[in-house]
């Protein structure tokens, strides 16, 4: 019987085609042909495919292979040949040259072991990152609940000061949103393990402040560390998983943020009811509570967060394969995360200027940016407001902390349904307009009700809504401006616009709530539910934007563009060559 190994594939990218050339497989006595299994024992200690760049591959080879047929000859020939420029049209042998491609990630790699692989990054990484997250969050806004707890009496702060605090945060937050970047510089488990000290230290030092400036200070220093972490992090998901994976994990992330409110709602409530037989004031133990976690947490962080799938030590060795075998296709071939370990070879970690500018050049930039702008007016006022909101309702103070956290838990719920549908149908638009409708309705609600002097009880379920509505939209909107960007320099630079421009929506959002407007504050929940509205226009609009981009593709988009749009498109300033690969995700 015929033995079978592995010979390698050197795949050639030309165009739209793959050159496949054979390296010959010594032979082996035997008296006929047998079909050789697809994949590698898992438990192989051959570390053959370690050095595999980009566009490389292993195939199984019969050493006694049939005769092929002329038909089936005559195909392998043209697979790689001149012929492809004439075949771009949609012709069957461009369909086989697809069935070709396919076949070949099976002889990489099974279903199962691609799926195993998914599940533990799901497992130690976005769970962790999640958490991560959370902290941030929490430490973020946990000022709101401060605020009734005591601190506005104890520091003498006026309804200015406070909103101070507030814009201070969200100053040095946009002015160091470019700090995303340096995922790409920096060996992320380092990077990571900074922000996260930095800003846990600054959260805990927030119980010992005295007066206004040092407060403010503080703030202005929590919002650089934050900066650093939380805008990039879908980008660094980026590294892990395929483009239409990503909605989901980026949901699995972001929803941390509601989870984080409904926590610091509930913990507050019971620190509140500590507070009071306590020698320390309730908000000043709120603060140390809530902060020093986050320094407990960078240690996890430095031993557990891996620089790409290489170094992921949670996964084994074949493991470690699959998770970089299975993006090969992803991004540009020259990526240090889709190639060999960008820790072992720091020169591949650079950022492409040529491709940063491009980015910041193209339109299409900036109408998500406008979208995440007008989507965190609401997004960053609710958090560190519901607190004083629910209060003025009617409630005492204890609890309008229990209170608070109901709507998050439900917001959280609805950010990973929608995530996950978002991915399963390749749909980013659609989603963002229905849930910013929702928000806009629950806005509505609110400010209708309260300018009518209806029961506080048809106000506190507008929040509802308008909670779910834009934790999902900024859910999307991240994913979406990740996934319509070619390579990780043009993703990290798409990243930081985003968040630069749609930052400085929390500078409007955190001044909508002034104390000259309550108990109702019914100009804050109708601005809120007019940008939930703009929102959903620019969603529509960029949809039509990008369809027509994907229209002025070439034939190759048109063959490959089966859904909604499985892989992204590089803007107008990208090459015939780049532009034949990538359809823009609607």
């Amino acid at each position: 019987m015929a033995s079978t190994q592995y010979s390698r594939v050197q795949t050639i990218a030309d165009d739209d085609n793959l050159t496949l050339t054979h390296r010959k497989a010594s032979t082996s006595s035997g008296s006929s042909p047998d079909v050789g299994k697809l994949t590698p024992d898992p438990d192989s200690d051959d570390d053959t495919d370690d050095d595999l760049e980009a566009g490389q591959s292993f195939k199984m080879k019969e050493l006694h292979s049939p005769i092929q047929n002329s038909t089936d000859r005559e195909e392998d020939k043209y697979s790689g040949s001149e012929k492809d420029d004439d075949d771009e049209g949609g012709s069957p042998r461009r369909y086989g040259r697809r069935r070709r491609e396919s076949a070949q990630s099976f002889e990489l790699y099974t279903p199962d072991e691609e799926k195993a692989v998914v599940r533990k990054l799901d497992r130690r990484l976005v769970l962790f990152m999640a958490l991560l997250y959370m902290l941030s969050f929490l430490d973020r806004s946990n000022i709101g609940n401060a605020r009734i707890a005591g601190m506005v009496r104890d520091l003498r702060l006026n309804g200015s000061q406070y909103e101070w605090l507030l814009s201070g945060f969200y100053i040095t937050y946009i002015v160091f949103e470019w700090m995303a970047l340096l995922y790409r510089v920096v060996p992320p488990h380092i990077y990571i393990s900074i922000c996260v000290m930095s800003w846990g230290i600054l959260a805990s030092l927030q119980s010992i402040t005295t007066n206004f400036s040092t407060l403010l200070v503080i703030r202005a220093l929590l919002g650089i560390g934050e900066a650093a972490f939380g805008p990039g992090v879908p980008f660094y998901l980026s590294f892990f998983y395929k483009g239409n994976e990503l909605a989901f994990r980026t949901g699995l992330f972001i929803s941390a943020a509601p989870l984080a409110t409904s926590f610091a709602s509930s913990l507050a409530w019971v620190i509140t009811k500590i507070g009071r037989a306590s020698p320390v004031a309730a908000w000043r133990l709120l603060f140390l509570v809530e902060g020093f976690p986050s320094v407990i947490a960078a240690i996890f962080a430095f031993t557990n967060v891996p620089d790409n799938p290489k170094t992921a030590r949670f996964l084994s060795s074949r493991q470690r394969k699959v998770a970089k075998l299975r993006l090969r296709n992803e991004g540009s071939v020259g990526d240090a995360s889709r190639s060999d370990d960008a820790v072992q070879q720091p020169a591949k970690r650079r950022l492409d200027l040529g491709e940063v500018l491009q980015t910041l050049t193209d339109p299409k930039s900036y109408l998500t940016a406008l979208m995440f702008f007008s989507c965190n007016v609401a997004f960053s006022s609710m958090p560190v407001f519901l607190p004083t909101i629910i209060k003025e309702m009617g409630y005492s103070s204890i609890s309008s902390q229990a209170l608070s956290a109901p709507p998050y838990l439900c917001a959280f719920l609805t950010v990973l349904i929608t995530a996950y549908f978002s991915d399963q149908t390749s749909n980013r638009s659609f989603f963002i307009a229905l849930h910013a409708l929702l928000s806009a309705s629950g806005y509505c609600l609110i400010a209708a009700t309260g300018s009518s002097r209806w029961s506080p009880t048809w106000r506190y379920i507008g929040i509802y809504p308008a909670a779910a509505g834009f934790f999902s939209c900024v859910t999307i909107i991240i994913t979406w401006t990740i996934n319509n960007q070619e390579s990780d320099s043009r993703k990290g630079t798409g990243i930081a616009m985003l968040n630069i421009i749609g930052q400085c929506g929390p500078l409007l959002g955190t001044r909508l709530y002034p104390n000259s407007d309550k108990p109702y504050y019914v100009k804050g929940m109708s601005i809120c539910a007019a940008f939930m509205l703009v929102v959903c226009l620019l969603a529509l609009a960029l949809r039509v934007v990008l369809k027509r981009a994907n229209r002025r593709g070439t034939e190759y988009a048109k063959v490959g563009h089966e859904g909604e749009g499985h892989t992204p498109l590089v803007d107008e300033f990208a090459s015939e060559k780049s532009r034949k690969r990538f359809v823009y995700m609607l």
